[in-house]
């Protein structure tokens, strides 16, 4: 996504229409052009003509196919008048993707890069008066296809050659996601009449220096229109903000184009990431004559230690010298027709990372390079950003035809998003090197080129070249050392894909990663999400529709063998959309929760996956339809910044007696503390175990002094963990200081499906309230993961909280935000009120 026009630029956005020009319609299709929206993508503007159903509905997605064979012409007339400039010229920020232009039936270019902007001298062709503008677009899926045709097929994930074309990976098809190959003039395009001097770009770079001046040197790149070459231009750079505002001037030769102006800010307040300090955000306005470029940017340094220690190699992040322990989620395309994404929907979907006590945020390879909108609510939030370059799970091809567009596209997409201090690492690739490695591609490749030099040669020295402010890996996993498996654990970044595919969730606890930057584990969408797009009746989860909407192979089996062992078995779609959406949230927390344990050998994990992009059952925290899915809740109790949590572990007897090369048993259980937080804590911890119905069997008290960003591992007490009745005890922590934000640990010494759980465990009430309503739950026994769906009652509606556990004598109070008018005992019924306990009830399993 481009960056904001200059102020010069007019949008050409009326009266454009768009048909198709060849490739398969269905019978009846109009004659005449439609009218189409710019931006926008063919499927949207079909989808406004009523000439298509809503793309996700049902098995939609099938029946519209047509589409991505088919090529379409998008036609458009504009008046333009002479105003005196020296320079008009066609600038197109994002064309989807091979097109030709033509402008009063000249062509003007031919482009087959999606992710970068073009720029066209075209004074010689403008007309005073109506003007015509046509950009046709060649049909994608016979586009790729021909390419794999003639430069040879290369190894790649999927049913569709997306790796042949600089194009959105995810148009064509995802393991989430739907096939919709399409095309559209996606970002503006229009005529940018300018004179003298433009300001082609701006790379304003940061750093701090030792007296704690921010350093801003903007490397500015003009372009003259010809007649004023030989004239001396000033360069001016304002740095503005935070009650402080400091200029510098530098003069550029007439023959020169690029300058490098430094402005240095005494005093400068830093940018923290969200939780170590405040997003303090300066002004920055370059101005060469009447040109000017305005921009924001925040002083920091970063950088990544990979320097081998006794364990392997870290992935340590370290933002302004002080090291950020990350809690991470991975991010695709918010919408599968990516024009559909405005400012609004970015806001509302970063403040669910926030809120979940996420700090940083990477941007899968196989979607886009963020646009402005993303970055700038990420530069506001504090939320740091890993940028993926746009090479995800394939073989690339490193001949011409494909490498002068990757470096094109990548000397832009720099080069814009140097301004955003939330940008703190770029990373060459999603899984092609650990691919290359293990998924059987060299016999395949047979010595072709396959993306390695992008991947350690281009982008290191681009970044070199163009901002070296920002960390770069070569790709995820990596292991940043010669001889040493890409996704070998303790080295670098790994990813955890064997549970899920192949192994149960318990299984995380055999691994201790140094960083972990992709594992998931599945579960469906909110139920009114589902129920909104999947039509099977009876609804089933291997209907065909159901099964539309899971883009994973097998994966509603693997759903249904997650579960066991877990939890019972469900006999009723409302206790498997449950259940399934409950042992994603256990799957998840539990994993999280091991690996924090770990720290500081392990500093950071990103979830696959915060979002998705259209109604489906996936790996998401957060469904298409904006409901924040149970796992959503477990997540931001497993990140909170002041983690307790009981995890098994190993005695010192249990290693001495391991025979040697075997994992000793683990044969205790400790409480590990996490204090993410500049606080230093020094308090104590109540440990207790007791049965569900409240008796306490075993009680003792640890004291705990954690400094600020420490961690302490304290060995539970023999009488408090010596369970005599695992389906009926638990193990709770709490902190004995009642303003502690740690939160509560508890042990679960059997799995839901063994627990002895009270199917009716306690008493609920309703009520309206001025925002909507309040469900108050009190336990008259243990009730595990109490749980609203209120999507079901009214799928607007929003509640506070979710996945709560209550010991007996406990209560609880929901707020749900809602505007229906409905009985408020709507919200305390099964299948809406919901809780692990119930999978144990006749009507549930």
């Amino acid at each position: 996504m481009s960056q904001h026009p200059p102020l010069t630029f007019t949008p050409i956005t009326a009266g454009w229409t768009v048909a198709p020009l060849a490739g398969p319609v269905p019978d009846g299709f109009p004659d005449a052009a439609l009218p189409a929206t710019v931006p926008g993508v063919i499927h949207t503007d079909l989808l406004r003509a009523g000439l298509i159903s809503d793309p996700f509905d049902g098995d939609n997605e099938a029946a519209q196919q047509w589409i991505g064979d088919t090529s379409w012409r998008y036609v458009t007339s504009f008046e333009w008048h002479d105003d005196g400039s020296a320079r008009h010229d066609l600038v197109a920020f994002g064309l989807d993707t091979v097109a030709t232009v033509r402008l009063n039936g000249h062509e003007v270019a031919r482009t087959e890069n999606q992710h970068r902007s073009y720029r066209w001298p075209v004074a010689e062709l403008l007309r005073d008066g109506a003007n015509e503008l046509v950009v046709d677009f060649a049909a994608p899926v016979p586009e790729v296809n021909a390419r794999a045709e003639r430069y040879g097929a290369l190894p790649r994930v999927n049913h569709h050659e997306f790796n042949q074309l600089r194009k959105t990976a995810s148009h064509f098809g995802w393991d989430w996601g739907v096939d919709v190959a399409g095309v559209g003039i996606w970002q503006p395009i229009g005529i940018d009449s300018w004179s003298g001097v433009r300001i082609d770009s701006v790379r304003p770079l940061v750093s701090v220096d030792s007296d704690a001046a921010g350093v801003l040197t903007a490397h500015v790149k003009l372009e003259r229109d010809g007649a004023g070459a030989s004239e001396a231009l000033a360069v001016v750079v304002k740095v503005a903000g935070l009650g402080q505002g400091v200029t510098a001037v530098a003069d550029v030769a007439a023959d020169a184009r690029v300058v490098a102006v430094e402005v240095r800010v005494p005093d400068a307040r830093l940018w923290w990431p969200v939780g170590h300090g405040e997003q303090s955000l300066y002004d920055v306005t370059v101005s060469v004559g009447d040109a000017q470029w305005t921009g924001r940017v925040g002083f920091r340094t970063v950088r990544v230690d990979t320097a081998p220690d006794v364990a392997g190699r870290p992935f340590n992040v370290y933002v302004n010298d002080e090291l950020v322990l990350v809690r991470g989620v991975n991010w695709i395309p918010d919408h599968a027709f990516l024009t559909e994404i405005d400012r609004a929907r970015y806001t509302r979907r970063l403040a669910d990372a926030v809120e979940a006590n996420v700090n940083l945020i990477r941007v899968w390879g196989g979607g886009i390079y963020e646009s402005d909108a993303f970055y700038d609510r990420a530069d506001e939030l504090g939320l740091l950003v890993w940028q993926d370059f746009l090479f995800a799970c394939a073989a690339y091809a490193e001949e011409e035809h494909l490498a002068l567009e990757v470096e094109a596209e990548a000397r832009e997409q720099i080069t814009r998003l140097s301004q955003h201090p939330s940008l703190i690492i770029w990373n060459g690739s999603n899984e092609n090197i650990w691919a290359y490695a293990d998924w059987g591609w060299p016999a395949t490749l047979d010595g072709r080129s396959w993306g390695d030099g992008y991947y350690r040669g281009l982008f290191p020295r681009l970044l070199a070249e163009l901002d070296p402010t920002r960390a770069y890996s070569p790709a995820s996993p990596f292991s940043f050392g010669e001889y040493l498996h890409p996704n070998d654990p303790r080295n670098g970044t790994m990813h955890i894909w064997d549970v899920w595919n192949q192994r149960d969730y318990v299984a995380y606890r055999d691994y201790a990663p140094r960083f972990l930057s992709e594992f998931g584990f599945q579960g469906p969408p909110a139920w009114s999400t589902l129920a909104r797009v999947v039509h099977d009746q009876p609804l089933d989860p291997f209907g065909h529709e159901m099964l539309v909407h899971q883009k994973a192979h097998l994966g509603n089996e693997k759903l249904a063998r997650g579960i066991v062992g877990h939890l019972p078995a469900p006999t009723s779609i409302e206790a498997w959309h449950w259940a399934t959406q409950l042992n994603q949230a256990h799957a998840i927390a539990s994993g999280i929760a091991h690996f924090r344990s770990l720290t500081p050998h392990n500093t950071g994990t990103i979830l696959w996956q915060l979002n998705d992009n259209w109604p489906v059952v996936s790996w998401a925290a957060v469904d298409f339809d904006e409901h924040r899915k149970p796992l959503w809740y477990a997540l931001r109790d497993a990140y909170a910044p002041q983690l307790a949590t009981i995890q098994p572990r190993s005695s010192a007897a249990a290693v001495e007696a391991a025979f040697e090369g075997a994992a000793p048993e683990k044969d205790v259980l400790s409480l590990v503390l996490v204090n993410d937080t500049d606080a230093g804590f020094d308090g104590a911890f109540d440990v207790a175990r007791q049965r569900f119905d409240g008796t306490v069997l075993a009680t003792a008290t640890l004291s705990a002094t954690i400094p600020a960003r420490g961690w302490l591992e304290l060995e539970l007490p023999p009488d408090v963990r010596a369970v005599g009745d695992s389906s009926r005890e638990v193990i709770v922590a709490r902190a004995t200081t009642r303003d502690s934000a740690f939160t509560t640990a508890l042990w679960h010494p059997a799995e839901v499906v063994d627990q002895a759980l009270d199917p009716e465990p306690f008493d609920v009430s309703a009520e309206r309230t001025e925002g909507g309503y309040a469900v108050t739950v009190t336990a008259r026994s243990f009730v595990r993961d109490v749980f609203l769906q209120v999507d079901r009652v009214d799928p607007q509606a929003r509640v506070d909280r979710g996945l709560v556990s209550l010991l007996a004598g406990e209560s609880v109070r929901f707020e749900i935000a809602s505007s229906r008018d409905v009985d408020p005992a709507a919200f305390t019924q099964w299948p809406v009120l919901s809780s692990a306990n119930v999978l144990h009830a006749p009507r549930a399993s």
